[in-house]
């Protein structure tokens, strides 16, 4: 797959919320954010992690998840990006500053590397 056609395949993503499950460890709702393409630290591949980060947050915090799942109401968050292959140094910086961000709406973030941390957790189970 050419780059082109990565770029378009993440843009094709950018409403997509991947996963919602709720972690019954630690009561959290979790957004899961499947990324199975390489990184390849373009602006394009940058602008469109953004963009699928403007949704998950807009999902959570405009009332939208609420209305669809009511049983996960006044539960706090954390968006999980799964990744198939480890970031980029300007993706880092990325979802550093994103990661930031997040911490003052009290959303949690993790990247999870698929080949250095096991990607699923038993408590973690998905919601209908």
């Amino acid at each position: 797959m050419n780059a082109k056609q990565q770029i378009t395949r993440g843009k094709d993503r950018v409403g997509v919320i991947d996963v919602i499950a709720h972690d019954t460890k630690t009561g959290e709702v979790v957004l899961v954010m499947n990324e199975p393409d390489k990184w390849d630290g373009s602006d394009a591949r940058l602008l469109a992690l953004q963009e699928r980060f403007n949704a998950y947050v807009s999902f959570l915090l405009d009332g939208e998840m609420v209305s669809e799942h009511r049983e996960l109401a006044g539960k706090p968050a954390r968006i999980e990006v799964r990744c198939a292959h480890v970031p980029d140094p300007r993706a880092i910086e990325l979802l550093g500053m994103i990661h930031d961000q997040l911490a003052f709406q009290e959303i949690k973030m993790e990247v999870i590397v698929k080949d250095r941390q096991p990607m699923g957790r038993d408590s973690v189970e998905p919601t209908n």
